[in-house]
């Protein structure tokens, strides 16, 4: 698997991105919330990959954060009839922050109106998303004292990457609160969560 590509940007469009590593292009389909943090055509660029392989293409899809990848395996696995195109739609027609939101309180609404998500699609999303995510009521955008700490945040991103390989959020919160546990709260949450997979091993 083609886990990351680093390279020099060699071309972009808001759904998708070349880069040339090592004298080879890659061509890889994104959300346009990573189009816009994408750096000047030329300089270097790390993007985080998911390859899809079908019958008559291996297709590569890029992100700018984990976060960002880790909503589109968790659309892609766990919602009936949604796929790579669609779940792009959702990361191109919404914040993370607002999706999981929307999600926490049932918001079809909200989701139908992202650009190719019919009310169907978004009644689906949240019925089979929403114990998912449920953790993400916990660090859903909100403002003030709602808004969650920068150790929060790191803990709520490691059980969310678990839950999106395929734990069941109760055993994803558990490992990752043992894992907090011997490096503390305040760990970054890709270490949180390679010692929390060690947990569940």
């Amino acid at each position: 698997m083609i886990t990351f590509i680093q390279g020099r940007l060699a071309d972009a469009l808001p759904t998708q991105a070349t880069v040339n590593v090592g004298g080879v292009g890659y061509l890889a389909l994104i959300p346009f919330s990573t189009f816009d943090k994408l750096p000047a055509i030329g300089s270097d660029v790390h993007l985080l990959t998911q390859l899809i392989v079908r019958e008559d293409a291996h297709i590569l899809y890029g992100f700018y954060s984990a976060a960002e990848r880790d909503l589109f395996r968790l659309l892609i696995a766990h919602v009936s009839g949604v796929g790579p195109k669609i779940a792009l739609a959702v990361l191109s027609g919404m914040s993370i922050g607002d999706f999981q939101s929307a999600v926490v309180r049932s918001d079809i609404a909200a989701i139908s109106r992202i650009n190719g998500i019919g009310k169907k699609t978004a009644e689906r999303i949240v019925l089979e998303l929403k114990d998912k995510v449920g953790v993400a009521a916990r660090w859903e955008v909100a403002t003030g004292k709602n808004a969650p700490n920068g150790a929060d945040q790191h803990t709520n991103d490691a059980i969310l990457a678990l839950i999106s390989l395929g734990y069941k959020q109760t055993e994803a919160q558990k490992a990752v609160q043992a894992a907090s546990q011997q490096i503390g709260t305040a760990a970054a949450s890709e270490d949180l969560l390679r010692l929390a997979l060690k947990v569940l091993a």
